[in-house]
């Protein structure tokens, strides 16, 4: 996107000629008002109305070559080397090319362009080395306003720095050396007096506590894990029979091993304080005869270390005393208290189980024995020993009866066939035929039909039945929960949750604590990481401050 460029504007008087301007926006040579009064108007037919014509002609033509701002004022300035007075750029150009000069030639350009460095070399330089332009005095143009040029202000002159290898840049050069390596042994040592006092001093002093002044103890080192000892049926499980199914446990246990109720026993049981109360230990490690229990609680939680790795589910205890054989006092009084702990993660369990099994079995036992009597009473009131026997002997009977009364009926039919039976004979047969027919009937009501208080002997049976299967399910339900009762007690015998001891205490013989080396350069990096913080902090606080 190009603008169109603007060109200055100027008041004109009103007695002065108007001046003409050219097509790239230079103001083209006023000439003086004729005296005759025509001004710069030729007369019409004179030669220099031709000649005017003519170059009129020529400059519109070059005005129609649609020329740049750039080669016209380089034919300008060529038109001026050459001598010539240039009305206006085109008027330049046209002056130029009457002679026979082109002035849009390259080397012309070169040439004019290298002129006009060597005319900056040549010029005169200011006091800081650059090129001052000589000032041209301003030719005043008729009818345009006067430049004001500004009057120069007495300024101090530009500081000129001396020549590296003059006498006075060496002295300033050693000077400005000298004063930095000064400024440096000044902080070196300012840094090395913090670090002594700040690092060195505190590490030496731990250094000279641990090595001459704290008191040697002996840590004695165990190791145990808490198994779970569960019936094939329940380790089927995605995590039984694994480490990780005991986990909990593990974690109650040292938890309780770190508690202030095994401190208290421990130091119910073994004098934990006293021990720690001896006037030949330091300073530090020595518990007060008067100390709080919070105190002896923090001295309990150095003394007695417990880990616990979930991965294999172990257990690894550290207890450090004054003596190796109370180390290994302490390390099996808290083994024996965490296995108490452990046998009593399930008595509740295990109580609970049993006491609901003794009544589950006591329960069954009376039902049974309810059924027991109440068969043995039916029994007494009916007569009947067995209802399936008494049944089984009527039907017997009954079953030969009838086939006696078949015979006797074929009998009878066989005498009646004769045209004169016997008559003695027949009235035999008949008789025996109604006495085995009453016999049978009487037979088949004493099976269903209840004759006195007894009843019939079907609903004896019916009711010693009953009994009987009721007998039958309170015993096999005692028998169940008789079962329940003797797995309740083999699983209470059993220890559900036990600790196994893999490491033993064995009290070491020589001081496992203090450890010189290591806790002197514990005592070093964190003396230097706190100087470093508090070093890095002032800094950026001097940084913001100083901004």
């Amino acid at each position: 996107m190009t603008t169109n460029p603007k060109a200055p504007r100027f008041r004109i008087r009103r007695n002065s000629a108007k001046p003409r301007t050219g097509a790239g926006g230079d103001d083209a040579s006023l000439s003086p008002p004729s005296e005759d009064g025509f001004g710069d108007t030729a007369f019409p037919g004179s030669a220099k109305a031709g000649t005017v014509s003519a170059s009129e002609q020529a400059i519109a033509d070059i005005r129609r070559e649609g020329l740049t701002g750039r080669q016209l004022r380089m034919a300008r300035r060529l038109a001026q080397k050459h001598g010539m007075t240039p009305s206006s750029d085109f008027d330049a150009v046209h002056l130029l090319r009457a002679k026979g000069i082109d002035p849009f030639d390259r080397q012309n350009m070169i040439e004019l362009v290298k002129k006009e460095d060597d005319a900056q070399a040549k010029a005169p330089k200011s006091k800081s080395g650059a090129a001052v332009k000589p000032q041209a005095k301003p030719e005043r143009k008729v009818g345009l306003p006067t430049k004001i040029e500004p009057k120069p202000q007495n300024l101090p002159g530009e500081h000129i720095p001396q020549a590296p290898g003059g006498a006075m840049g060496m002295h300033e050069i050693e000077r400005i050396q000298r004063d930095i390596a000064r400024r440096r042994r000044r902080k070196l040592t300012f840094l090395a007096a913090r670090v002594g006092i700040f690092v060195l001093l505190p590490t030496l002093v731990c250094f000279y506590y641990f090595a001459f002044v704290a008191t040697p103890s002996y840590a004695t080192k165990s190791e145990f894990i808490v198994q779970q000892a569960e019936v094939a049926a329940s380790t089927s499980g995605l995590l039984g029979g694994t480490p990780l199914a005991a986990n909990q446990d593990s974690i109650l246990v040292q938890d309780f091993l770190t508690s202030r109720g095994a401190l208290q026993r421990l130091d119910e049981e073994y004098g934990y304080r006293e021990h720690f109360s001896d006037p030949s230990i330091d300073s530090i490690q020595r518990i007060q005869s008067d100390a709080s229990n919070e105190d002896l609680y923090k001295h309990y939680t150095k003394s007695v270390k417990v880990g616990f790795d979930p991965t294999e589910g172990v257990l690894r205890m550290e207890v450090a005393a004054l003596t190796p054989d109370m180390s290994r006092v302490f390390s099996e009084a808290l083994i024996g208290y965490a296995e108490e702990r452990v046998d009593r993660i399930t008595e509740r369990k295990r109580a609970d189980q049993m006491r609901g099994a003794n009544e589950s079995f006591q329960e069954a036992e009376v039902k049974m024995i309810d059924s027991q009597q109440r068969v043995l009473t039916l029994q007494e009131q009916m007569g009947v020993l067995d209802p399936a026997s008494e049944t089984s002997s009527l039907m017997t009977q009954i079953g030969s009866f009838e086939t006696q009364l078949r015979e006797k009926r074929l009998q009878l039919a066989q005498l009646m066939d004769n045209t004169q039976p016997n008559a003695a004979r027949v009235a035999g047969v008949e008789g025996d035929i109604e006495r085995l027919e009453s016999l049978i009937a009487e037979l088949r009501a004493q099976l269903t039909t209840s004759g006195g208080s007894d009843g019939s002997l079907a609903s004896v049976t019916a009711q010693l039945r009953m009994a009987e299967v009721d007998l039958e399910t309170r015993t096999m339900m005692m028998q169940e929960s008789l079962q329940q009762l003797e797995a309740a007690r083999i699983e209470a015998n059993r220890q559900v949750r036990f600790l196994s001891v893999g490491v033993t205490p064995v009290p070491p013989d020589e001081p496992t604590y203090p450890r010189v080396f290591e806790n002197t350069l514990i005592a070093f990096l964190i003396f230097g990481a706190i100087y470093l913080l508090a070093s890095v902090t002032s800094a950026i606080l001097r940084e913001q401050v100083s901004s």
